[in-house]
């Protein structure tokens, strides 16, 4: 639980509404045990044929009765002490202590009915109307009650999604500083399932918490208190089962809170079929394997039912536990009760009870108050369930959000001023798995305004290579050295500014063109932005064929325009961006050949000035280069111009005549 107590606390920042909440909750609490406490004057008072006025009197005058007797006999003891035989003082020492506390006990008795009096003269003083009067305070304490409990529920609303919405801000921005890699397809639906399912249990967690846990609570105690006040020795002997029940209440906690956490993996990974079959539909319709997908997420869906009837057999033994526990409670009151009323007695098993016999309006009061704990108890079983559900959630989500990204700001970072001299790797050796190298001993140098073309077999560290300059990841080997700064010694953010990217897959946020273009440049002006996409060539097709121009939204991931469209726009953002370093990762290989043209010479321009790192299997963009690096398992093979290589290098001979047919295509 201490995960949701992390929770909690964020919840807890907005103390006023907890405040106000918690007043609501013992308002409901109070007027439900006053309402309770109606049942003394129905069988006391109203069933008897007595009005309040009547009652009174009879009980002060039987209280005069109680103190003047209690005083008379506690004098005889003392008499007797006086002149009594020595093995006989401690008998009456014992005897006169207690008609002493009796005496006391009738006094602030009878100061309480005297103090009444004058406020009960004014009520009814026939059995009717007193009657009438007792339901008139009902159903105004009912109404009362009503009424805070409908406030309770509006401000535990509040604190809950106020809490919740602390948790999925915080999630959210701890997630967007976790590296890259754990931005898998499959960590991706992982990360949705705590977004949205947990998520949801643990603001159901808080809902319950701050609600039934807060409130269900404080009408118990209401109750106990005045099963106390009518006789707290048959209320202690009452509980004496209440050990027992906590024991069990304790071990099923544990089991439902470990039922859940396997739920919620299931969950995870239902959310990962879901996303793999969705994103993939075409694969999926094309090789017809509709049947087996239905398969695979039935199987999923099998073991999550499995898991999930485990928690419904957890959660039905909550309630029966419940309800054995307080039918053994008020089955033994019953019988205690019972007892000392029928016989007339004082003492229970050698213990004293009460200090004079219980009347039937005083048991059938203490029964009405333990009657009363069992709504409170049977809501709370529910409210364990929930708990360990959202306890269980908190774990999950707490788990990511306590992991520390492994690429962070120096403590001292380095000041970095618009990149002007070179990006140096130095002997940089990279890897996912120690036994499987990506990259292994890379050393380049590339001057300010250089233009290098990275080419190679699938599989060689191409796109690696980037992404060790975006520091989407770092060398475990070696260094990568900016205006021979080490990237690790440089923010992030400063870093990442002086960077441009475009990739063979131009992606595009559900947002207006206009929006896209601006994407991190917030504070651009739309004078900048036009500019922008006049230079790639978008600026024409944005006015002419969208329907609203630059506030046309382009649909998630640009699904309304066409792969040519999104690239420009993708290059439009990159142009207002003005980054000292570029970095094109395919960037004309999902369009035609019309596009491409016209993204070459976009390109052509827009590299002038700014050094620029191409992967690429088109001559046509080949050419903006002026240095062609050839890569191969993971090594630099060769590093010179189009026509030197062909003269000397196997590797770019072989990609150009028999593996890579694009560039001569594209030439």
């Amino acid at each position: 639980m201490r995960n949701f107590g992390r929770v909690i606390r964020l919840s807890l920042r907005y103390r006023w509404t907890f405040f106000f909440s918690v007043v609501c909750a013992v308002g409901v609490g109070v007027f439900w045990g006053a309402n309770i406490g109606a049942v003394y004057p129905f069988v006391e008072i109203v069933f008897q044929g007595e009005s309040f006025p009547k009652w009174l009197e009879r009980k002060i005058a039987a209280a005069q009765q109680e103190l003047a007797q209690s005083a008379a006999e506690a004098d005889a003891v003392e008499k007797a002490l006086a002149g009594g035989a020595e093995q006989e003082r401690p008998e009456l020492q014992a005897k006169l202590s207690w008609l002493r506390s009796r005496q006391i006990a009738a006094e602030r008795t009878l100061h309480l009915y005297e103090t009444l009096a004058p406020y009960l003269a004014f009520l009814p003083h026939s059995p009717f109307p007193t009657l009438v009067f007792v339901i008139g305070l009902l159903l105004v304490g009912t109404l009362i009650k009503c009424l805070f409990q409908f406030w309770h529920g509006v401000l535990v609303g509040r604190l809950a999604a106020l809490g919740e919405m602390e948790l999925r801000k915080l999630f959210y921005r701890r997630t967007l500083r976790l590296e890259t890699a754990a931005f898998t397809n499959e960590d991706t639906s992982d990360l949705m399932s705590r977004f949205t399912y947990d998520m949801e249990n643990v603001a159901f967690g808080l809902n319950v918490l701050f609600g039934k846990l807060v409130r269900e609570p404080l009408k118990a105690v209401a109750c106990l208190a005045g099963a106390a006040w009518v006789c707290w020795p048959l209320l202690v002997l009452t509980l004496v089962v209440a050990p027992g029940a906590a024991w069990a209440i304790h071990w099923l906690g544990k089991m439902l809170k470990r039922a859940n956490r396997r739920a919620m993996e299931g969950m995870a990974e239902l959310y990962n079929i879901l996303e793999e079959t969705f994103r993939g539909i075409q694969v999926v319709k094309a090789f017809t394997m509709e049947r087996y997908e239905r398969s695979r997420f039935h199987r999923r869906s099998k073991q999550y039912y499995r898991k999930s009837l485990k928690i419904a057999r957890y959660d039905s033994l909550a309630h029966p536990i419940t309800e054995l526990v307080g039918m053994a409670m008020i089955s033994l009151a019953l019988v205690a009760g019972a007892y000392l009323v029928l016989e007339g007695k004082t003492h229970l098993l050698g213990l004293r009870m009460s200090a004079e016999p219980l009347s039937l309006g005083s048991l059938m009061l203490f029964y009405a108050f333990l009657i009363g704990t069992a709504d409170p108890a049977r809501k709370l079983s529910d409210v364990f369930s929930r708990l360990q559900r959202a306890a269980a959630a908190a774990d999950r989500i707490y788990a990511l959000l306590d992991r520390e990204p492994k690429l962070r700001d120096p403590v001292c970072p380095v000041f970095l001023p618009r990149h002007q001299r070179d990006l140096v790797f130095d002997h940089v050796w990279f890897h996912y798995r120690e036994d499987r190298p990506v990259l292994e001993d890379v050393n380049l140098k590339i001057h300010f305004g250089e233009r290098v073309a990275i080419v190679g077999p699938n599989g060689s560290g191409k796109t690696t290579l980037l992404n060790l300059v975006w520091r989407f990841a770092d060398p475990v080997r070696g260094q990568i050295r900016l205006d021979g700064a080490p990237l690790p010694q440089l923010r992030l953010r400063d870093l990442r500014r002086q960077i441009g990217l475009v990739t063979q897959e131009p992606w595009l946020f559900d947002d207006t063109v206009y929006n896209n273009i601006r994407y991190g440049v917030p504070w651009a002006s739309r004078e900048d932005v036009i500019r922008a996409a006049q230079q790639a060539h978008a600026h024409q097709f944005i006015m002419e064929e969208l329907p609203d121009g630059y506030q046309t939204v382009v649909g998630a991931g640009g699904s309304r325009l066409s792969g040519g469209q999104r690239q420009r726009i993708t290059l439009a953002r990159a142009i207002l961006r003005n980054p000292a370093l570029l970095l094109l990762d395919e960037a004309t290989s999902q369009v035609d050949l019309e596009n491409e043209r016209l993204i070459q010479s976009i390109l052509e321009e827009f590299i002038r000035n700014r050094t620029t790192l191409l992967i690429t299997h088109r001559l046509s963009t080949l050419a903006l280069a002026d240095r062609i690096v050839i890569m191969e398992a993971g090594r630099i093979v060769d590093v010179g111009p189009h026509g030197e290589l062909l003269a000397r290098c196997p590797t770019y001979c072989r990609l150009y005549q028999g593996e890579w047919p694009g560039l001569r295509q594209s030439a």
